[in-house]
């Protein structure tokens, strides 16, 4: 079946509200070495892609300028270089930009085949939040079974992949939470106690519920939470640092549990990765984590899905933040 010239894409009149995106029409992009191109059937919608078209989360210089970061389809076309995918090929994949399109260019180091049993919709809302709990959480703070783990926002996307996956390598769980509707579906989901940051301060539920504090802590919030994170470390532990909803600038923090407990303060951003890096984390995953997704030990946690061209409903159902779990379009 020929490619259309054009395809449809969400363009960004300018920086702002979700109102600024509009379904515009563009030339359609061809692979180049090294990587595929992929008929969208559904698309993940993510933070970072919020934190974009507000203006405050540009894409690094060789991306594709348009907004989205996950997506699953069909490879249509495969460009030089390229021998371990065909045309035809059911994939999902870690886009560095372009996913919110009919069409788009993905590296092939960085795509997946759909896990057994999965359809678009589910395998679209595995890539993003795999790929940064898996790098953030297992390779760099060193996950393994038997840990204590606190994980912020976990209901979120991120949130409630980390819980999973930190329950199926057998590690203990906390989490916060910001309704008890929330912190119901975090222990239902594995957390041994889940805490409404609303009502209840996490850092005296910690050292109650722990005695010693947790040995990582995978935090989404920055500045607000950094000296409560520290406090709820245990010796030896790791706070991983993955966004700065709560402010990137801590004033008038003790840093002194830093060095007291010889904990480990660490962070990163997926976009900026080198091409290597993502594929050994997409590596890990197809060995690691592909496996537990087809038996069911684990599943994307999906809220709602809306049409593509509802995608200005989907921005503003993320900010409202009722959601628990995925935002997805379809195609």
């Amino acid at each position: 079946m020929p490619l259309p010239r054009e395809m449809r894409f969400v363009d960004l009149n300018s920086f702002g509200g979700p109102e600024v995106m509009v379904i515009g029409s563009r030339p359609l992009p061809m692979p180049q070495e090294g990587q595929v191109l992929v008929r969208a059937e559904a698309i993940g919608v993510n933070r970072p892609d919020i934190a974009q078209r507000q203006g405050s989360y540009p894409p690094p210089k060789d991306a594709s300028p348009i907004l989205g970061l996950e997506l699953a389809g069909e490879i249509v076309a495969v460009g030089p270089g390229v021998s371990d995918h065909a045309v035809g090929d059911k994939v999902c994949g870690l886009a560095n930009g372009g996913a919110y399109a009919e069409y788009c260019l993905l590296p092939a180091g960085q795509i997946l085949p759909f896990p057994k049993g999965y359809d678009a919709v589910k395998a679209a809302a595995l890539p993003e939040t795999f790929f940064t709990v898996w790098a953030n959480l297992f390779q760099m703070a060193g996950l393994t079974e038997g840990e204590t783990v606190l994980i912020h926002g976990g209901t979120s996307g991120i949130g409630t992949t980390a819980i999973q996956l930190a329950r199926a390598f057998g590690a203990e769980i906390y989490a916060t939470a910001g309704s008890s509707e929330k912190c119901e579906a975090c222990e239902k989901l594995g957390a041994k106690r889940a805490i409404n940051y609303r009502s209840e301060d996490f850092a005296e539920v910690i050292k109650a519920e722990t005695g010693q504090g947790v040995d990582i802590i995978l935090d989404m919030i920055g500045a607000a939470y950094f000296e409560r994170n520290l406090a709820s470390l245990a010796k030896d532990g790791c706070l991983s640092i993955i966004a700065f909803l709560g402010g990137a600038v801590a004033e008038r923090v003790n840093l002194s549990p830093i060095m007291v407990k010889r904990l480990t303060v660490t962070g990163s951003t997926m976009r900026p990765r080198t091409a290597e890096e993502k594929r050994a984390i997409r590596d890990d995953l197809l060995s690691q984590v592909w496996p537990l997704l087809e038996t069911g030990a684990i599943a994307p946690v999906i809220h709602t899905v809306f049409a593509f061209e509802a995608v200005v409903e989907a921005h503003r159902l993320i900010e409202e933040g009722s959601h628990i779990g995925k935002v997805v379009l379809t195609v």
